[in-house]
């Protein structure tokens, strides 16, 4: 009889990851997350998972970790101090950056067959490299071979452009080599929104029918046959910003506001590149990210995203409820792993069990 492949996912958040661990023919078992609107998402999609909302520094054990099947351990520490673009937190002292050592506690404890540990691309600069050094240092302790890529989502199906590290764990001294893999065609951000309901500024009607039909692969596999959806809830901007969206076209930011429409901030000249970016509907996407914050622009209406939207560009299948205020949702979403990427690498890691 065929042994199955158990996972477990920390740091779950609305679930991305286990998503695409699922698709690979993976039973995820457990989950943990600290965030309660995260948890409640992951529930509502994840039913046959045990979702564990907790504190993951508080857990000494699991209600069974004895597990006789495969195990894949997987997971991304939070990645807000990791990230090349947020310089204050980049660095030793942020106590966040130091929750990957939970990652690394929890595998001396279950001692999986494998661990998959997803996180930004900015982890592999912090420091000049020293303190990835120090995390592949505490996997091969832990006696496990490692191999590591940065994959970008949209060579994966994903209407987004993404980078993301994996690191690949092994007990058994195989290595995987995640790289070399025929690059999908480019969705783009029309392919992905052809189909979705013309919303408004400030939208609160959750779910809703669709516009017409999909005319393309994406919107198909994202819809599935549904006929309506959730997600459309769309921040309520002021009349201010909306008269900048109108200055922008698509594939511009906020560089193309007149400076007078912009007196409210001290210096714009020092606005990262991704503020008040209008997609541009024949490419993937940017980064989401934090869209709300960043005045993320829909290509053809003046506004921002909504969750359904953003959900899209993030390979979400349009039947994936999201839990909690419009805020919550969004954060949810924006910190998410595109699940598409995800299947890739956890049916490279399947291949060698």
């Amino acid at each position: 009889m065929e042994k199955q492949i158990i996972g477990v996912d920390l740091f779950s958040g609305a679930g991305g990851l286990s998503l695409g661990a699922e698709m690979a023919g993976i039973t995820v078992k457990y989950a943990i997350e600290i965030d309660s609107f995260a948890a409640e998402t992951y529930k509502v999609n994840h039913p046959l998972t045990s979702i564990i909302h907790a504190d993951i520094r508080k857990i000494t054990g699991f209600p069974y970790n004895s597990f006789k099947n495969q195990l894949i351990l997987f997971g991304g520490a939070p990645c807000q101090g990791f990230s090349s673009s947020n310089r204050r937190t980049n660095t030793r002292n942020n106590p966040d950056n130091w929750l990957y050592k939970e990652f690394i506690r929890v595998v001396q404890i279950l001692d999986p067959q494998w661990v998959v540990f997803e996180n930004v691309t900015g982890l592999l600069e912090m420091e000049s490299g020293a303190f990835f050094s120090s995390i592949l240092t505490d996997f091969q302790h832990a006696g496990y071979t490692c191999s590591y890529s940065i994959l970008n989502a949209s060579d994966f199906g994903v209407p987004q452009r993404r980078s993301r590290l994996f690191l690949i764990g092994s007990k058994n001294g195989v290595q995987i080599d995640l790289g070399g893999a025929q690059p999908m065609p480019q969705v783009t951000v029309r392919d992905a929104f052809c189909d979705l309901p013309i919303l408004e500024n400030g939208a609160n009607t959750d779910c809703l029918p669709y516009s017409c039909e999909p005319d393309n692969d994406y919107a198909k596999l994202m819809r599935n046959g549904l006929t309506q959806c959730s997600g459309h809830l769309v921040s309520k901007n002021a009349a201010y910003i909306l008269k900048r969206y109108t200055h922008i076209q698509q594939g511009q930011n906020w560089a193309a506001i007149p400076p007078e429409l912009m007196e409210n901030y001290a210096d714009s000249s020092r606005c990262h590149t991704g503020i008040y970016y209008r997609l541009r509907e024949d490419q993937p996407s940017v980064v989401i990210g934090n869209y709300r914050k960043n005045m993320i622009i829909h290509p053809w209406a003046d506004r921002g995203l909504s969750v359904r939207e953003a959900a899209r560009l993030q390979s979400f299948p349009d039947w994936y409820i999201f839990k909690g205020s419009i805020g919550f949702q969004q954060q949810q979403v924006g910190n998410a792993v595109p699940h598409l990427l995800a299947k890739y690498v956890f049916q490279k890691v399947v291949e060698k069990i």
